[in-house]
C-alpha cells in the first residue's frame, strides 16, 4: 500500500511552516508523497479575507517547486460548494484504492473535528496525523486522541515537532504594513504575491 499525506488547508498564503509540518509527518511515518490540497469554499472561514483559490492554488504549486516528494491536488478547488473534508478523503480512496491516507493537522484541529461534517467518515478513510504545539499540553492531546479513538474508532498519532511560529495572519498582516517576509515563505510564492499585488 502507498501511504500518502494530505495536508489541507486555506494557505492564504502558503508558507515554510506548512511545508516543514509535511515534511516532518513524512519522515515521521515513512510516507511516500505529501500531498497538499489548498481549501476551495471553506464553510468554516470568512470568504471576504481570502483571495481566490486560483491564487492560492498557483502559490501552493510554487511553494513545492524543490520539493519532489510534495505535490499539489486541487481537488476542494474545482469541487462546486462548500468543501468538506469526508467527501475529499471518501474520494481520494475510490480514486486511489490501493492507497493508505494520512490527514495532516494542527493540535487545534484535533479538538474540533468532532464539529467537522460527518466526522465518523473522516475518522474512516484516514489516519490523523496531529501536530503538538506548545500552546496545548501533551496531557491534553493524548486525552483527545484516546477520546477520538473510544468514541469514533478513529486512528490518530501524535506528532510531538517543534512549534514553528508562523501564521499566514502574520504573514498577511507584515505584508499589509510593507514588512519583510524573508524566511516565512518562498521565494517563489514571495515573488509571486508581489507581481500580484496581493495582501498590500
Amino acid at each position: 500500500m502507498k501511504k500518502i499525506g494530505i495536508l489541507g488547508g486555506t494557505f492564504n498564503p502558503i508558507h515554510t511552516g506548512h511545508l516543514r509540518l509535511a515534511e516532518y509527518a513524512r519522515d515521521e511515518f515513512g510516507l511516500d508523497e505529501v500531498w497538499l490540497m489548498p481549501t476551495g469554499c471553506s464553510y468554516l472561514k470568512d470568504a471576504d479575507a481570502i483571495v481566490s483559490a486560483e491564487h492560492r492554488l498557483r502559490m501552493s504549486q510554487l511553494a513545492v517547486t524543490n520539493y519532489p516528494r510534495m505535490k499539489v491536488s486541487d481537488i476542494e478547488i474545482v469541487r462546486q460548494g462548500n468543501t468538506y473534508t469526508y467527501e475529499t478523503l471518501e474520494s481520494l480512496q475510490e480514486q486511489y484504492p490501493d492507497t493508505e491516507l494520512y490527514f495532516i493537522q494542527g493540535a487545534d484541529c484535533l479538538f474540533t473535528i468532532e464539529k467537522w461534517r460527518h466526522p465518523e467518515r473522516i475518522f474512516a478513510a484516514c489516519t490523523i496525523l496531529a501536530a503538538v504545539r506548545n500552546a496545548t499540553s501533551m496531557e491534553a492531546m493524548e486525552a483527545q486522541r484516546n477520546h477520538l479513538e473510544q468514541k469514533w474508532g478513529a486512528k490518530v498519532h501524535l506528532l510531538n515537532m517543534p512549534e514553528i511560529q508562523i501564521s499566514s495572519t502574520e504573514i498577511r498582516n507584515r505584508l499589509k504594513q510593507d514588512k519583510s517576509v524573508q524566511g516565512m515563505l518562498p521565494e517563489e510564492v514571495i515573488s509571486y504575491i508581489k507581481e500580484k499585488g496581493l495582501y498590500g
